[in-house]
């Protein structure tokens, strides 16, 4: 991973996701020097959704750029993923292998039949009419064969009616908390740059927020929204990381309340300062990353407002 983000919160979340290598607090230019060290290991894909990221996106072999907001970005990509959904790239891998693979059969079936055919006609059995048919015949089984490539490579999960209902419903609360995870990153940066008063003003109001509206949120999930896609997914397999992911964002806020009440009306010394901000990085990680994880394990299995209209007609 190269980001321009600080390196506490790049490590919390290459650590989440088990990255080999992290490089915070990235220039482009470094991006770029990055990308060049990749390619000579091989192929190399570039994946951002950033201005910062376009050089780097136009220097690899193949640059996608993940949203549609960033118009540079996307100019200097070969890939544009205009949903802002990083699973879309796993899936077009996906697709691309299978229809190469479907291609390979394809030509290596039809010169296998076309040189059986040679040979029987070499024999004197097959006439040359028949042979010109039989030619037909070869080319439309490997039309046929690559046609596979059209179809679904896999099934999809389909959740029922009130797991679609429940996951509308989430989806639309993580949209409206975002401006308050926003607050939690603007908190942590203040600590220690702005004023005392003022940080400690800013880290009391992104706790507020943290307790008052996305704890509650996020027990809801785990009361109402889970079981409904246990129901759906055929067990708790797919859910369990996220129910555990609920609980460390709980201790999280726990911690940083009894940070707050530590310091009271008062100045905070420089250590709390380092606690309270290690915190709330924390939390801005590990918040961004399960958001993530939800929006592409979950919500990416939603009808949207068109299949739910052709569906009820």
């Amino acid at each position: 991973m190269v980001t321009g983000d600080r390196q506490e919160t790049a490590a919390a979340i290459g650590a989440a996701l088990g990255l080999d290598d992290i490089l915070a607090e990235r220039s482009p230019a470094e991006k770029v020097d990055a990308v060049r060290l990749a390619r000579h290991l091989g192929p190399t894909i570039m994946v951002g959704d950033g201005i910062n990221d376009a050089p780097a996106l136009a220097l690899a072999d193949v640059g996608v750029a993940m949203g549609s907001r960033a118009t540079a970005a996307a100019e200097a990509a070969h890939v544009v993923v205009s949903n802002d959904r990083l699973d879309r790239l796993a899936d077009a891998m996906e697709v691309a292998r299978r229809a190469r693979r479907i291609a390979a059969q394809s030509m290596l079936a039809g010169i296998a039949l076309s040189l059986a055919a040679m040979l029987v006609a070499a024999a004197g059995l097959l006439p040359a009419t028949f042979g010109a048919l039989a030619q037909e015949a070869i080319d439309l089984v490997a039309i046929l064969n690559a046609l596979r490539a059209m179809k679904a490579p896999r099934s999809r999960a389909v959740l029922d009616a009130r797991a679609q209902q429940l996951g509308q419903r989430f989806r639309a609360e993580h949209h409206d908390l975002q401006p308050g995870l926003e607050e939690v990153r603007r908190a942590a940066d203040a600590l220690g740059r702005l004023p005392a008063p003022e940080a400690m003003a800013a880290a009391r109001s992104a706790h507020r927020f943290l307790a008052e509206r996305l704890e509650p949120h996020e027990l809801a999930e785990d009361q109402e929204l889970y079981p409904a896609l246990d129901r759906s997914l055929g067990g708790t397999e797919a859910t369990a990381t996220m129910s555990r992911s609920h609980a460390e964002i709980a201790h999280l806020i726990a911690s940083l309340g009894r940070l707050l009440d530590q310091v009271g009306d008062g100045d905070p010394e420089e250590e709390d300062v380092l606690d309270l901000r290690r915190t709330l990085y924390g939390l801005d990680a590990i918040l961004r990353l399960h958001f993530s994880q939800e929006d592409e394990a979950y919500f990416s299995l939603l009808e949207d407002e068109g299949d739910q209209e052709r569906a009820s007609a």
